[in-house]
């Protein structure tokens, strides 16, 4: 069998492309709902098993079509009962996607991207570089895949994962023609049926993607913040420069307007000694009454960074971060600190690193990179004593 010839892999279509698809081979839309269900709600692969449809449409389906989920290279289970798979993806590149269960929610934080092209200073990923973007199939596959070993797992029915985080390998918004159809399959009825409020994406600010995904299919935002100051945003979350906080921050209360939840969540990683001092909550604090009084509501989720070798950073006290938080929270910002999970298995917020061929070279950028950050950390305005953060 020819490339041109190779099967179509159905998880690549949300509903309304799979009706458009069977369509294409002489079917009506209410086959396509059933072949969704039997895949998405069922776990099935196996055209034969499907009894309700057609033998006709089942000879047609075994020919040109086919339900492929991603090849697991691993699977690691934390002490805390988080799980993580290395997913093969061909071409030498492997991704990871996490589950993670609490008391009332199971997570699944989903990749997007083989790699990262925006190079964040805290962030695993952003370290090895970018190789492609997943297909919708393959950002899919690892829901399909998580959603119905659980169950098998677990011996139930029931379904096991009510959330998914985009917050895996990868910008989701710099692949947004593949991300859109797969929010939308998670969100079907006939797929997965999450809602909207349970099912976030979490960008470092591509604002384009941000108005636009308000039109197509709004979900609930999360924003990687993590500094007050354009200065210091640049350096530690390099897409600031094309992006800045203002501009941002707009886009962000547009958003609102859409959106699933009535605020925006950002994502503040803690450095310690480099966006971690009382100046920056200060900066921090002014800069939301500035954005709220234009109708911005916020929740700021204070992230404990995960170190990592490469980044030559470390991990703010638990004293501070508590200290800044309260500091929001006394402010009047709904403030939390993310409980860190899985980071026994290198599973935790930013840790995230699978196998990526790297087509950016990003070594050297981020070795560039990480001298300015460590050497000339910009701070809000203080007094001379108060820019010391650095030690």
């Amino acid at each position: 069998m020819t490339q041109h010839d190779d099967p179509v892999n159905l998880l690549d279509f949300d509903l309304e492309g799979l009706a458009a698809y069977c369509e294409t081979l002489g079917e009506k839309r209410f086959r396509a709902t059933q072949l969704f269900r039997w895949i998405h709600q069922r776990g099935v692969a196996d055209f034969s098993q499907m009894s309700d449809l057609a033998k006709s449409l089942r000879e047609k389906l075994a020919g040109k079509a086919q339900v492929t989920a991603l090849p697991v290279i691993s699977q690691h289970e934390s002490a805390d009962g988080t799980i993580k798979w290395l997913f093969d993806v061909g071409g030498g590149n492997a991704i990871e996607g996490v589950f993670i269960p609490e008391d009332d929610r199971g997570t699944l934080c989903v990749s997007s991207q083989a790699g990262c092209a925006v190079g964040c200073r805290f962030c695993s990923t952003g370290h090895q570089g970018f190789s492609r973007n997943l297909t919708t199939a393959e950002i899919v596959a690892q829901l399909w895949f998580a959603e119905h070993f659980l169950r098998r797992h677990l011996k139930t029915e029931e379904r096991v994962i009510s959330n998914v985080v985009m917050m895996g390998m990868g910008e989701p918004l710099q692949n947004y023609d593949r991300l859109v159809p797969a929010l939308r399959t998670m969100l079907d009825d006939h797929g997965y049926g999450l809602s909207r409020r349970r099912v976030t994406v979490s960008t470092s600010g591509v604002v384009p993607m941000i108005e636009r995904l308000a039109r197509d299919c709004p979900v609930a935002l999360a924003v990687s913040l993590h500094a007050p100051t354009d200065e210091l945003r640049s350096h530690l979350v390099p897409l600031n420069r094309k992006y800045p906080i203002d501009e941002l921050l707009r886009t962000c209360t547009a958003y609102l307007a859409a959106a699933p939840r009535d605020f925006i969540t950002f994502e503040y990683c803690m450095l310690d000694g480099v966006n971690d001092q009382p100046e920056h909550a200060q900066a921090l604090i002014a800069l939301m009454r500035r954005h709220g009084a234009d109708g911005l509501r916020a929740k700021f989720n204070l992230i404990p960074f995960n170190p990592f070798p490469q980044s030559g950073l470390t991990r703010s006290p638990m004293a501070r971060v508590l200290a800044f938080g309260k500091l929001l929270n006394d402010a009047g910002i709904v403030t939390t600190v993310r409980k860190t999970r899985g980071d026994d298995i290198d599973a935790a917020c930013g840790q995230l690193a699978g196998d990526v061929q790297d087509r950016t070279r990003v070594q050297d950028r981020i070795a560039r990179q990480r001298t300015i950050v460590l050497h000339q950390v910009p701070t809000p305005p203080a007094t001379a004593a108060q820019r010391k953060v650095v030690p």
